[in-house]
């Protein structure tokens, strides 16, 4: 993280006024966020209001990947985006939203996949990086190279009326689990519907994301209890939240004492990417 300035503008001080009378948070804290640098990888149901609390917090620096294009049905969730911007990059848009609610937030775009060379390129230049993506490809390349890269992930899903969330910081060593101690592999292709071919309620997406970007927050400010070795699950339809333990897994290949996955190779050069990891490194 960089250097913190403690020196705030009158404007600052106005605009965080309420973090700043907070005393776990504070001036110092405020410094923290606006020296922090955060990945956003995905601008879509997730990414969006990580992005508007992120910026509204006054996180320094803001990065958003993602090479989707706007399309009418993601506006049904997607809410960093609105109808005027139909056909423009997710990043692009989501980065003009941000600058309008917060200008003193840095945003770097990035509008590009996320594959295995904008992996290694793109996550050491960060702090935390954030993960909404929505398929399991891209899911575990970043897992690992977060792993491999030495980085925080704070991780989210949804599909359908239910969510989960979970911070993976497993490069600390133990008892930190990774994301493969919770799911070695990627599921069979087809076995998961994605949301475009399941559905998801809109309001789902925003409450994730909105968690999701309180554990970024708590991670940089050093406060409350995260997420890392927990899995919370949420059921919409029920109005429940409960949390599981995530163990480390003694035989993970990622962050095992004798891992198979040492590097992002098996991501780049498999024609078929849910197979990465079987029989890497062997």
């Amino acid at each position: 993280m960089s250097q913190m300035d403690l020196d705030f503008t009158d404007s600052e001080l106005h605009r965080y006024s309420r973090h700043i009378l907070l005393q776990d948070v504070g001036a110092i804290g405020q410094a923290k966020l606006r020296a922090a640098r955060v990945l956003l990888v995905g601008a879509g149901g997730l990414g969006s209001p990580l992005a508007l609390y992120l910026a509204g917090a006054g996180i320094g620096t803001i990065g958003l990947i993602d090479d989707d294009i706007l399309e009418l049905s993601n506006l049904q969730r997607q809410v960093a985006h609105d109808t005027s911007r139909l056909g423009r990059n997710k990043a692009d848009s989501a980065a003009e939203t941000i600058r309008r609610l917060n200008p003193e937030v840095r945003v770097e775009i990035h509008q590009r996949r996320l594959d295995a060379a904008a992996a290694q390129e793109l996550i050491p230049r960060y702090d935390i990086i954030c993960d909404g993506t929505d398929n399991f490809p891209t899911r575990f390349l970043l897992g690992d190279a977060c792993h491999l890269l030495g980085r925080t992930l704070v991780s989210a899903a949804v599909l359908r009326f239910e969510g989960q969330l979970s911070t993976y910081k497993s490069h600390l060593g133990a008892p930190f689990p990774c994301q493969r101690c919770l799911h070695p592999e990627p599921p069979p292709p087809g076995l998961v519907p994605s949301c475009s071919e399941a559905g998801v309620l809109g309001a789902v997406t925003g409450v994730m994301g909105t968690l999701q970007a309180t554990e970024v927050l708590k991670e940089i400010l050093g406060i409350g209890e995260g997420m890392a070795g927990r899995l919370l699950l949420w059921d919409a339809l029920d109005a429940r939240f409960r949390t599981v333990a995530l163990k480390r897994d003694p035989e993970c290949p990622l962050c095992g004492p004798s891992p198979r996955i040492r590097d992002l190779a098996c991501h780049a050069v498999a024609p078929e990417p849910v197979l990465c990891g079987v029989g890497a490194g062997a």
